[in-house]
């Protein structure tokens, strides 16, 4: 009794609790979840690939039954039950999971859906090419081995890995209180990256090996989103990558449908299209007819039918926003990490890639430290052999009278040592000699390997002594297996916000913005006006307040950066679908609400820019022309208003009584023309006008006459060459088109020439724009009537002429407010207000760059490019 009582030892609970949890904890961290940093295993997958290594279930050999590798791996190494040892061995084959497979299968692994893996008794799988140098010189001593689970064998406790596998493949495992996920990188990279810490002596930092490394490569490729995450997780080793899937949009039967070719990394591809397929079905996605899944061997294809009303890329950036078209890949290096060689188990340690490098590195060189000194153990033994041998041979005829004169092989072997100063080994080598050897040739050959054999020796007794020959020697192995294994990236990057662009849900459309005397604001498809004869009475354009009208009628696209400029010479900035939109006959918002005017500002010119904060290139070789009521002049860099502020900035300083009447994008080599009210323009090269800073007041442009009413209507900055005439429009209605050869040469500040016949009945001049035949002309009046005509049916006629009447004011008796020219439509049939939703304009969309010009005919092509619609 005493000593059953002597046997229980009193604990307390928490205390054992506490104990075994931390026992538990260590267990899985170490030993299941977490790979090593060396070879990027965890003990599964090396206890895997060493079992069919030694199992000779190589890529040189016939495949063989998976239940057999799993039956050898949880007889000796791994007894854990078969299932997680074939979910292992299928993962490490499949091409979606790893971007490097280890593991060459035959038979269903699965598939991309989800679908489970054939039981193992049907699969067959063997050991890859690239698996053979993870495993590559384990024979010779290069890293620890330690007892199996019933010490009945041993087993690596590393892997040689002569390529960086943890940063090739990744790896994802959930241990006790941490996790790891990290991504795969592209091998070739890779090596790069080690090769260049190498060569630096590691004294190479992230943004270094980032030079090398771009971004992670994931297996099923698609698009990595934006680059912030990508630099997080390589300089601190955690981030939040964007995986986008690759899509392209196709027309077919007339209609246009989004074709998937790639998805995100671990993304289910039979999930994805049901969830697509929900979304639609629940209402929740517009823009969609149907969605097929026509993937097959050969790859990923799903087809999504876009509406013939919706706009594809609009759709398509719903579905990455609401669907795993778009998904991220959350990157945690975590890794076991031994902190001194002597260490038994590595600690977890969070890595950055230059980490993941360095440690890497070491243990190549504590492989090939352990390889040279096996090599030369070895070469050293066989030396001895061969001076044994060579004495031998030298010494033949008393070497074979001593084996027959001996009655057995031990006292032949003593003789020998005893008459030549042998080893024990020397003696059995020449007593186990054949007979060959004593030719010519075999002698020849055995001087030849001993000779070999001293300078091999040399040699790996320089490695051993010399880190900077093993470090060259590590390139020189790391370059080899680029060479045989490296492929292209299959991830492209996209250096680009990492949120959505507001940008992306609204389609690229042509609008017309119109912006009333009181300074109301709307945007306007431009389908919405139809096209009308010469001289006929208009449609209902606005309703306005009291007292005001429409004074400015513009085209922009929605993605376009309107740059506005007020007459007190301050510029803002504003995205055209920041606009708000409304009809014809609605008044628009209160620019007031929309940017922050000084009080008594107004808006009275705009120049739009396609890529204004992207295209640097494009910004820094184009000019802003400004031009004032008292007929000044300035021009001024892009690049200098190509930082919007919230506030707007002075983009021209005004003399006291001046305002700014048009501004003008050129590219500095063109002709300016300055027209003032009472009928006369003066022309003069661009170039007559210096570039100055944007506070700059600029020089005088045209001289007006003292009248006192006398002002500037308008400037235009033309291609000297240019097929575009001269429109000029009166307030009574009156207008002709001239050529811009009829505009003699003048030096600039001068008076120039007649360019209207004012008289009473035309009324002075309010509009002076270049045209061709290509364009409409959408003329506003100050009732708000709007009406679109054709410029093909405005004569050409000499530029001192009255011109002919293109709108009737006198059944509404008042005067044109504005003229805006747009790209032409052909012509629609008299239609009610509620006009055809279908109609659009083929030739914006090419302008914007939202159309490829095999899908335009090429006189759609030559009028873009005389818009200069292309920024």
């Amino acid at each position: 009794m005493q000593d059953r009582e002597d046997r229980i030892i009193d604990i307390t609970i928490e205390d054992e609790m506490k104990s075994a949890y931390i026992d538990y904890s260590m267990s899985v961290i170490v030993s299941r979840a977490l790979p090593d940093v060396r070879d990027g295993f965890k003990p599964v997958h090396r206890r895997v690939l060493y079992a069919m290594n030694e199992d000779g279930n190589t890529y040189d050999k016939p495949t063989r039954k998976c239940a057999s590798a799993v039956g050898q791996v949880m007889k000796y190494y791994h007894p854990h039950g078969d299932s997680s040892i074939y979910g292992t061995l299928v993962r490490l084959a499949q091409p979606w999971n790893l971007r490097y497979p280890l593991v060459q299968g035959q038979g269903n692994f699965g598939s991309i859906d989800g679908d489970s893996p054939a039981a193992m008794r049907y699969t067959e799988s063997r050991l890859n090419k690239l698996a053979s140098e993870m495993l590559r010189d384990i024979e010779k001593d290069t890293v620890d081995f330690q007892n199996n689970f019933d010490d009945s064998t041993t087993e690596p406790t590393v892997l040689p890995a002569r390529f960086p596998n943890l940063l090739v493949n990744g790896s994802a495992g959930i241990a006790v209180g941490m996790a790891t996920n990290m991504a795969p990188h592209n091998l070739g990279e890779s090596i790069d990256a080690c090769v260049a810490y190498i060569d630096s002596k590691g004294d190479i930092d992230v943004a270094g090996l980032m030079s090398y490394i771009k971004a992670p490569d994931f297996p099923t490729g698609g698009f990595i989103y934006g680059y912030a995450g990508v630099r997080e997780a390589f300089e601190t080793g955690r981030g939040r990558i964007i995986i986008r899937s690759r899509c392209e949009i196709e027309v077919h039967n007339n209609h246009e449908r989004i074709i998937v070719t790639e998805i995100p990394y671990q993304v289910n591809k039979s999930e994805l299209v049901k969830s697509i397929a929900d979304l639609i079905n629940d209402k929740k996605l517009d823009g969609i007819s149907g969605i097929a899944d026509e993937s097959n061997r050969k790859g990923i294809r799903i087809v999504i039918d876009v509406k013939r009303d919706a706009n594809s890329g609009v759709v398509l950036n719903k579905l990455y926003k609401m669907t795993a078209l778009q998904s991220s890949f959350s990157v945690n290096n975590i890794a076991l990490v031994k902190q001194r060689p002597e260490d038994r188990q590595g600690r977890p340690q969070l890595l950055n890639l230059r980490d993941l490098i360095h440690h890497f590195i070491e243990h190549r060189h504590d492989v090939v430290y352990r390889r040279t000194q096996y090599d030369l153990r070895k070469a050293e033994e066989r030396v001895h052999i061969l001076e044994g041998l060579i004495i031998a041979v030298d010494n033949i005829d008393e070497v074979i009278r001593i084996i027959r004169a001996a009655s057995e092989p031990q006292e032949a072997i003593e003789q020998l040592m005893v008459r030549f100063n042998l080893s024990l080994l020397q003696a059995r080598a020449i007593v186990d000699m054949r007979l060959r050897a004593l030719t010519g040739l075999e002698r020849d050959k055995l001087r030849a390997e001993y000779e070999a054999l001293v300078k091999e020796i040399a040699h790996l007794k320089a490695l051993l002594a010399d880190k900077e020959l093993r470090a060259a020697l590590i390139r020189e192995e790391l370059l080899e297996i680029k060479e045989k294994y490296a492929d292209e990236r299959r991830s492209e990057i996209i250096y680009a916000a990492e949120e959505f662009n507001p940008e992306d849900f609204y389609a690229d459309d042509e609008m017309i913005i119109t912006i009333s005397h009181h300074g109301y604001i709307k945007r306007t498809p431009l389908s919405e006006f139809r096209s009308q004869a010469r001289g006929g009475v208009g449609a209902k354009g606005s309703d306005t307040r009291d007292e005001d009208f429409i004074e400015y009628i513009y085209s922009a696209s929605m993605h376009a950066t309107m740059l506005l400029f007020t007459q007190m010479g301050r510029c803002y900035w504003l995205k055209v679908y920041e606009i708000p939109e409304g009809a014809k006959n609605t008044k628009g918002r209160a620019l007031q609400n929309l940017l922050n005017f000084e009080p008594g500002d107004r808006v009275n010119a705009f120049i739009r820019v396609k890529n204004l904060t992207k295209d640097q290139d494009f910004v820094s070789s184009h000019y802003l022309l400004f031009c004032t009521k008292r007929g000044v002049i300035k021009k001024t860099l892009l690049e200098a208003y190509s930082r919007p502020r919230a506030n707007g900035i002075i983009a021209i300083n005004l003399a006291e009584g001046d305002q700014l009447v048009d501004v003008a994008l050129t590219n500095g080599r063109k002709e300016v023309l300055i027209a003032n009210r009472n009928g006369r323009a003066v022309r003069f090269a661009e170039d007559a006008v210096r570039a100055t800073g944007r506070n700059a007041m600029g020089v005088r442009g045209m001289t007006l006459d003292e009248d006192g009413r006398d002002e500037v209507v308008g400037m235009l900055a033309v291609e000297a060459d240019t097929e575009e005439t001269i429109l000029v429009v009166s307030e009574q209605g009156y207008g002709k088109r001239s050529l811009v050869e009829d505009y003699r040469k003048t030096n600039r500040g001068t008076k120039g020439v007649k360019t209207l016949n004012i008289t009473d009945k035309t009324g002075e001049l309010v509009a002076f724009s270049a045209i061709t035949d290509e364009h409409d002309l959408m003329i506003i009046n100050r009732s708000g009537i709007t009406i679109r005509v054709h410029a093909r049916d405005i004569s050409v006629q000499g530029r001192a002429t009255q011109g002919v009447r293109i709108i009737d004011l006198k059944k509404r008796g008042d005067e044109i407010a504005s003229v805006c020219r747009v790209l032409t439509e052909e012509d629609e049939p008299e239609l009610s207000e509620e006009l055809d939703p279908t109609a659009t304009s083929v030739a914006p969309e090419l302008a914007e760059g939202t159309a490829t010009q095999d899908q335009l005919p090429q006189e759609l092509l030559d009028r873009a490019m005389d818009e200069d619609l292309n920024k």
